[in-house]
């Protein structure tokens, strides 16, 4: 028995040694550290953190992974990190059992910035990428630059050298800016710039197509403040595309005839010039808007020898003098700038040429030679009807190309009248423009036969409401004729009983097809087409 007893006991002190053993062994966690204790991250980009245990071999190594603003950005319980939004945050990795012990990483998340960009450009400006230009850019020939969704372009308004050039922005290679909706590409100035004041201070000199620019693309964006003046030491005066204090530069240039040119989705605003000046090109101009367009001059489009283009359900607002001037100005077949041939349909155009002194100036302007087919344009409260010269054969010194239609338009005469002394008495009215003795322009300048828009539709007075388009928001009868204060509540859509929606031309075939509908234009391997015409009159039809 005594024998079993000291057995029993050896085996107690036995399982007593071990247990003491164990605990003994259990080495308890004293601190974590982090791979970085900072980063910053842009939107929709992850990154792993790797936690660091001391001592390495601690016992325990459970731990809580969280961020303290998760809508900035996550992390799992690996230490993945997932940028979501704009903003700041702080990543904690802390030990599951002894909640004092943990480590951080703060965690900034944005976009890239790039600085004092100047001289050549290329390569990709990513999303939503702030771009801070301080002097004259160029795209080099055969080099490529694209810019993605939601990229700002800022301009410096104070320009380039002891002169204060306006910054000049020049394409010799290829530029294809791909915004979006929800998500649009801007370029601009500083935002403490962007006020009425500067409506046409010309702060940035625009975008330039070199002779040699074979393709240019702008889909969804805001281009604004342009049409510095040309001086002895601009680019533009530099390569012989403007005349040194003769010119003050356009939103948008081309001078390729052989470059091919796609615009869509833009809006144009605050421009001292021209917002598009086409010097050849194919081209589709298209679902545009154009707002408050130059100061004692400009067009919204104006397309000269050498293009062949559609514009088509673009919305332009109060420019200067023309919605569309289309001319085939500078034709030199020999050196490859032929005849202009242009397709422009289902436009409307607001309050245009009432800004600009005499009697040039009012909704569309066809001169020199143009082969043009301009059809089922809606002209609201303009100074004139459509005009050209005379009917020629192809000529650079002529009016509109013989073969030209210049049909199937529709003229809106609200009845509020011009403050401004030039208009006195002859157009107070645009009802007043349309009879004036201006419209011997619509004729062939040598009898009373009428040549074009013999099956227009024309307000028989000033405020003749069967002529009223029925907006759903704007006041025909109210806005000031001489206003380019745009309203984003308007709303250019007509209602179901508009006359605008009936007595348009139906038929879309030969001269009333549009260039690129059915083979459209491909830009860097993406063919767009020309949209197809509406039997309307205008952009848009009802909600």
């Amino acid at each position: 028995m005594k024998q079993n007893l000291h057995v029993i006991f050896i085996v107690l002190l036995l399982a007593t040694f071990v247990t003491s053993c164990k605990k003994d062994t259990t080495i308890d966690l004293a601190g974590i550290t982090l791979s970085k204790t900072s980063t910053t991250l842009k939107p929709e980009v992850t990154e792993i953190l790797t936690a660091t245990f001391f001592p390495a071999d601690a016992t325990n190594k459970e731990v809580i992974w969280s961020s303290s603003n998760p809508a900035v950005a996550t992390v799992d319980n690996t230490g993945k990190i997932t940028a979501i939004s704009v903003g700041s945050t702080t990543i904690s990795v802390t030990c599951a059992l002894i909640s004092s012990l943990k480590a951080t990483c703060d965690v900034t998340v944005s976009w890239a910035t790039l600085n004092n960009i100047s001289g050549n450009v290329s390569g990709v400006w990513e999303k939503n990428a702030t771009v801070n230009v301080s002097g004259h850019i160029t795209v080099p020939a055969g080099q490529t630059l694209t810019i993605e969704e939601g990229v700002q372009v800022i301009f410096d308004d104070n320009g380039v050298g002891a002169s204060h050039t306006r910054i000049e922005f020049l394409v010799a290679g290829k530029l294809y800016c791909k915004g979006t909706t929800a998500n649009p590409i801007l370029f601009s100035v500083a935002t403490s710039k962007r006020i009425a004041a500067n409506t046409f201070g010309g702060l940035w000199g625009g975008i330039v197509g070199t002779k040699d620019c074979s393709e240019m693309l702008f889909d969804h964006v805001v281009m604004e403040y342009t049409g510095g003046d040309v001086v002895a030491d601009s680019p533009t005066a530099l390569a012989g595309i403007y005349t040194a204090g003769g010119d003050i530069t356009p939103h948008i240039t081309s001078s390729n005839p052989l470059g091919k040119y796609v615009i869509t989705n833009c809006i144009f605003r605050n421009g001292r010039s021209d917002a598009i000046y086409f010097m050849g090109g194919q081209g589709i101009i298209a679902n545009n808007t154009f707002i408050a367009i130059g100061q004692t001059g400009g067009e919204a489009i104006n397309l000269k020898a050498g293009c062949k283009v559609d514009a088509a359900y673009n919305l332009i607002f109060s420019p200067n003098t023309n919605g569309l001037k289309l001319s085939s100005s500078g034709q030199d077949d020999a050196a490859g700038r032929g005849q202009a041939l242009i397709r422009a349909f289902n436009n409307t155009i607001i309050n245009s040429g009432w800004r600009r002194n005499g009697v040039k100036g009012g909704s569309a302007y066809i001169e020199k030679g143009a082969l043009v087919s301009v059809f089922n344009n809606l002209m609201v409260n303009c100074k004139f009807m459509a005009m050209t010269p005379s009917f020629d054969k192809p000529s650079p010194t002529g009016g509109a190309d013989n073969n030209s239609v210049i049909n199937y338009n529709f003229y809106a005469s609200g009845s509020q009248q011009s403050t401004l002394a030039q208009d006195n008495p002859l157009t107070l009215t645009s009802y007043m423009g349309y009879v004036s003795n201006q419209a011997a322009y619509w004729h062939d300048g040598r009898n009373s036969t009428p040549k074009v828009d013999l099956n227009s539709l024309v307000s028989a007075s000033a405020g003749d409401s069967s002529k009223d388009p029925k907006f759903v928001s704007f006041g025909f009868n109210t806005i000031d004729l001489t206003s380019y204060t745009y309203d984003t509540n308007w709303n250019f859509h007509v209602l179901a009983a508009s006359p605008v929606l009936t007595g348009a031309n139906s038929g879309f075939t030969g001269i009333y097809a549009p260039y690129w509908g059915t083979s459209g234009l491909t830009l860097n391997g993406v063919e767009y087409k020309t949209p197809a015409p509406a039997a309307r009159f205008g952009v848009y039809g009802t909600n």
